[in-house]
This record gives C-alpha cells, sequence and structure tokens, in this order.
C-alpha cells in the first residue's frame, strides 16, 4: 500500500482531518513534489477517540430511506440548516 501523499499547500486547509488519518497511517506532505516532511502515529496504543460526526437530519432522513427512485430535493430542502 502506497503512503498517502499530500501538498504542503493541502495540509493547512484540512490539517485536522490529516492529523486524524495520520493516526492511523503515516502522511507524506511534499513541497513541489519533493518529499519535506512525515506525519506518523505517535508511539504507543493508538488511543483514537474521536467523536462521530452530527449529520444534517435532511440527510439522515435521505439515508434513512430506498436510495431506488428518491429525489432528494424535497428532503433536503426540509433541512432548516440549508437555508
Amino acid at each position: 500500500t502506497a503512503l498517502k501523499t499530500i501538498s504542503i499547500r493541502e495540509l493547512p486547509t484540512r490539517a485536522g482531518c490529516y492529523v486524524r488519518r495520520a493516526a492511523i497511517e503515516p502522511i507524506t506532505v511534499t513541497d513541489g513534489g519533493a518529499a519535506v516532511a512525515i506525519i506518523q502515529p505517535a508511539p504507543g496504543p493508538a488511543r483514537i477517540t474521536f467523536a462521530p460526526r452530527r449529520l444534517r437530519p435532511g440527510f439522515l432522513k435521505l439515508l434513512s430511506e430506498p436510495m431506488l427512485d428518491v429525489d432528494s430535493g424535497p428532503i433536503i430542502s426540509e433541512d432548516p440548516s440549508a437555508r
């Protein structure tokens, strides 16, 4: 399996995501295509306790219904946070 590689420009935009992923597998950071750093899991037993993400009500409703012939427009428009 190849190591995950990101550019140095990507790192600040999604730092939290990359740090969480690095808790599981190393990530190589490149600058101009050349490797400049590796973010890797901390030594010792993994204690990953990231909170699950909350899904918006409209998306939860969409997931709960069969995916065949479902028009997602009305479901998503019911989500008050989408306004």
